[in-house]
């Protein structure tokens, strides 16, 4: 068979947005998980977000993401998304927070159509005049920036964070 005359390769959106997913959650977790309980309340500067806070800003952003991107309903009242993750003292908390959202992401594209994924979102503030599946290009710098905010932050406590792509 020519070059010409063979079929070019499909790419299943589905199927790279849930590795895309997958990958993501492995690096944060890997990141992250020199972090303990007793860290939670750890922030940089007075200014910052502690440790739980950010983990919980990271969960609490995944459903934002899930639900603007693939449900059109893209929530901007900042001040509450603020104060919902600055309650948040627990690392432990904000760590099922964490789970829980990854797995409503995963369900989400896991039951989502492929042709919706690569359907125009609807107008919106944030993401406009885009696929759907772009929305998980913000999900992994999001979720890539607070994993190495939270490296700082593991160094600033007299540990080495780990590898993110290292081995288990």
């Amino acid at each position: 068979m020519t070059p010409t005359a063979m079929a070019a390769p499909t790419l299943d959106l589905k199927s790279e947005a849930l590795k895309q997913i997958a990958a993501t959650r492995k690096f944060f977790e890997r990141g992250t998980r020199a972090l303990e309980e007793k860290d939670s309340g750890f922030r940089a500067t007075p200014e910052t977000m502690t440790v739980a806070g950010q983990v919980a800003h990271v969960a609490q952003t995944l459903d934002w993401f899930r639900e603007g991107g693939f449900e059109d309903r893209w929530r901007t009242d900042w001040e509450a998304m603020i104060d919902e993750t600055a309650r948040v003292a627990s690392l432990a908390e904000a760590r099922r927070w964490l789970e829980a959202a990854w797995e409503r992401l995963r369900a989400a594209v896991e039951a989502m159509p492929a042709e919706r994924l690569a359907e125009t979102m609807a107008e919106n503030p944030i993401l406009p005049v885009r696929p759907r599946f772009t929305t998980l290009d913000g999900i992994v710098d999001h979720c890539a920036h607070h994993r190495g905010a939270l490296a700082v932050y593991t160094r600033l406590l007299g540990r080495v964070p780990p590898m993110p792509y290292g081995e288990d």
